[in-house]
């Protein structure tokens, strides 16, 4: 038995999700220093430029994650997957992994324009649930 498309997209959903997470961290750490993070975190450091970016795209990725997630999932257990749900997850999946990096280069309107695409994804994929 072969895994589903959508399945294995969703395993490269993880998959962008770690990466931003090493990323965020790297950079964070990289701004506040190892000493600060290893320890209680008591006083606040903000963050700033290209490391506050990356935290607030991870951060947007685990708002839309779960939704993206358990939509897939009822899909496949609906035994609805289909067209809409591999362009779906496709989307989601490749707009996810661009969205940092237009986030870091700030370039106007496209990170916006790629979180458009990626959320469209999601959608499409729980239209198909109800479809």
């Amino acid at each position: 038995m072969t895994m589903a498309v959508e399945l294995k997209l969703l395993g490269a959903a993880v998959i962008v999700g770690v990466v931003q997470l090493l990323w965020a961290a790297a950079a964070a750490r990289s701004q506040q220093g190892l000493e600060w993070g290893r320890g209680p975190r008591d006083e606040p450091r903000p963050l700033t430029g290209t490391a506050a970016r990356l935290e607030r795209s991870f951060a947007n990725f685990m708002e839309t994650f779960p939704l993206f997630a358990a939509a897939l999932v009822t899909a496949y257990l609906a035994a609805k997957l289909g067209p809409l749900t591999l362009w779906g997850s496709a989307l989601y999946v490749v707009s996810r992994a661009l969205h940092p990096i237009a986030y870091v280069i700030n370039v106007p309107f496209l990170r916006s324009l790629v979180w458009f695409v990626g959320f469209g994804g999601a959608l499409a994929v729980i239209a198909a649930i109800f479809l």
